[in-house]
């Protein structure tokens, strides 16, 4: 009996289909629209940076010869997200792919009186405006677009989340010596909670459109190296097994076997890639 020769690397092809990503000019998000490109997919970047989103756009259609497209929206809005599907769907007639990247990273900033990233401090505007950016946009984002997919019989989300998103920040590495308590250097709360919103929201969609064929699935990235001060670089990779922080595109191969048919058979599911942190 005769077999057919089958390519595995065939079930990683992306030739015809759309990913939309939000925050798609951010350094995550940038990797992510390469990944996809270089297999073949059309990035729709979706960012409030409208001009560096066009030179990513434009750079992607240079070297992989694909018509990648930068919009520039709020994704916190309703009207920001049926404008994008309008878009989209009136450009390419499709959408198959949905990256949920965007999120705010909050900056520890000190004051002479008191720190207001620290839990006891932290306002409530903050509180609102991160989770709008990382839960709530990808909750619209979502509701939009994979209602499409879900129509046309299939398709992908794949939630950013974190390390954050399985394990508690660990405190301790962002501590200075010589500074009161009370002004000491945290990981705001928002970021790890919204990102935990995110696995959240993986669970629930994967099993609400399962039977139309739209997966869903999230990956937990760690730490990238960004000229972070060397410190607290020494202070985090004690926590990690491989003793290191991740490069940007080490996390590239991963997205594109999310968004790929290469994961055909996995659903709500997140992916940890922590050089080992959550496992200590």
């Amino acid at each position: 009996m005769m077999t057919t020769k089958q390519n595995i690397f065939d079930k990683y092809d992306l030739q015809g289909r759309v990913a939309v990503i939000t925050g798609g000019a951010g350094m995550l998000g940038v990797k992510h629209a390469e990944a996809i490109a270089s297999a073949g997919g059309t990035p729709v970047l979706i960012d409030l940076f409208e001009e560096q989103a066009v030179k990513v756009a434009d750079s992607l259609n240079k070297t992989y010869g694909i018509p990648a497209l930068a919009i520039c929206r709020d994704i916190t809005k309703t009207e920001s997200w049926n404008e994008i599907r309008d878009e989209v769907l009136s450009k390419f007639a499709r959408v198959d792919i949905l990256v949920n990247n965007a999120a705010n990273n909050p900056k520890v900033e000190k004051s002479e009186k008191k720190n207001f990233t620290r839990f006891e401090n932290f306002p409530l505007e903050q509180w609102n405006n991160d989770f709008a950016v990382c839960a709530t946009g990808a909750f619209l984002a979502s509701q939009s677009l994979g209602a499409v997919m879900a129509e046309r019989g299939g398709g992908i989300i794949l939630n950013i989340a974190s390390d954050l998103a399985v394990i508690a920040p660990d405190q301790r590495i962002y501590r200075e010596d010589g500074i009161a308590e009370e002004l000491q250097n945290v990981k705001p709360v928002t970021y790890s909670v919204a990102k935990h919103a995110l696995i959240g929201l993986t669970k629930y969609l994967s099993t609400y459109w399962a039977d139309k064929n739209v997966r869903v699935n999230s990956i937990s990235p760690g730490g990238v190296y960004l000229n972070q001060p060397e410190k607290f670089v020494e202070k985090l990779i004690n926590l990690i097994p491989m003793k290191r922080m991740a490069n940007p595109d080490e996390y590239q191969a991963a997205v594109l076997f999310l968004c790929s048919d290469a994961s055909s058979y996995m659903t709500g599911q997140n992916l940890v890639m922590d050089g080992g942190r959550s496992v200590w």
